[in-house]
């Protein structure tokens, strides 16, 4: 194995490791990172939704960005582009973020339930996998959300990190809006919202986290795409990496509860399960990139990304409105109308946007 494929595997040792160790400090239980719920909880902090167990500006996705924008700038790798069907990537994001909710996590935190011992996220990946590869099918037949061009200023990239500065911010200094009067900063007071690590610990290990995906380009849709492809693996040994360091610690630490029943933040709905992940790696497959990749990509100046980031928020904020969103109860016949309605709008963009 060469270098490259020996610093992924390390490099997802050491985000498995920090995740679990996030739950140890505090963070939900099997949720030391989770790109979809702590946006869903940073939409909740903001008001944009009312769901009151689950608001919080999470520091890990401040973190995250921060890190890989000042990682790609040193690497001179930072470049404001875009322009490939960017109000469609929007409307993409927010049908990526309403599957995550139905499943309950995004493709990282399934890796990290199964190696809390959650049987339930190893239906979901296998959905996972299956709109991967009917991603694929679409890509084989030529699709193609068009050519994102380099712009003349790099003033738009800096749009989502100066996002991120603003949200930390708000978390240092939200009491000044006196948000028990009620906003318009919004904190739980109970259920996972009010669940977290210290900021400063939050922070740093976003930070390092992002550091990682920016170099290694971690994204766990790519890598079954690649496999499936080309029959390379290199994305893959990144999350092989993140399921074991995470796996080690949760035995060491106690966490680790193999089963169905009564997971931490989690349902046993098994088809919505599937047809949850199955959603997001179809979108995701489609996007050129997971939740997390889409983040990373944000922050080195990829305003399409960005589009795709501020549309997952927006979805955060609809499936709670609107109800789509499970919980441990599972999912609401709202939320499944909302899975389906994501899998065919997905299939007409994939078959809509085939090249001639």
């Amino acid at each position: 194995m060469d270098n490259r494929k020996w610093f992924i595997l390390c490099a997802g040792l050491i985000i498995g490791g920090v995740a679990a160790t996030l739950v140890k400090l505090g963070n939900p239980p099997n949720m030391g990172f989770c790109i979809a719920c702590f946006q869903r909880d940073i939409a909740g902090a903001l008001g944009l939704h009312r769901a009151g167990v689950v608001q919080y500006i999470r520091p890990e996705i401040i973190g995250i960005i921060l890190g890989a924008v000042f990682t790609s700038m040193f690497a001179g790798e930072f470049k404001a582009r875009g322009g490939s069907s960017t109000l469609v990537r929007f409307a993409m994001g927010m049908f990526m973020m309403i599957g995550a909710l139905v499943f309950l996590g995004c493709p990282l935190r399934d890796i990290l339930r199964m190696a809390g011992g959650d049987y339930n996220a190893v239906v979901g990946l296998l959905g996972f996998i299956a709109g991967v590869a009917t991603g694929v099918f679409f890509l084989r037949k030529g699709f193609n959300l068009g050519k994102a061009e380099n712009s003349h200023s790099n003033a738009g990239g800096y749009i989502i990190p100066l996002f991120a500065a603003l949200l930390l911010f708000l978390l240092l200094k939200a009491t000044v809006f006196n948000p028990d009067a009620g906003g318009p900063i919004f904190f739980s007071k109970e259920g996972p919202g009010s669940m977290a690590a210290p900021i400063a610990i939050s922070l740093i290990a976003g930070l390092l986290v992002g550091f990682l995906a920016q170099r290694t380009r971690l994204c766990l849709s790519g890598g079954f795409r690649d496999f499936i492809l080309i029959k390379d693996n290199y994305l893959l040994l990144g999350f092989l990496g993140i399921f074991a360091g995470a796996l080690i610690l949760n035995i060491f630490y106690g966490f680790f509860k193999p089963g169905f029943a009564e997971q931490p933040i989690a349902h046993t709905m098994h088809i919505w399960n599937f047809l949850g992940l199955y959603l997001v790696g179809l979108t995701a497959t489609l996007l050129g990139g997971c939740p997390l990749r889409q983040l990373v990509l944000s922050s080195e100046g990829d305003l399409d990304a960005g589009a795709v980031v501020f549309g997952m928020i927006t979805g955060a904020a609809v499936a709670h409105n609107f109800m789509f969103a499970a919980s441990a109860a599972g999912v609401g016949i709202y939320g499944q109308i909302a899975c389906i309605v994501g899998i065919v709008f997905m299939f007409w963009i994939g078959w809509s946007y085939r090249e001639a």
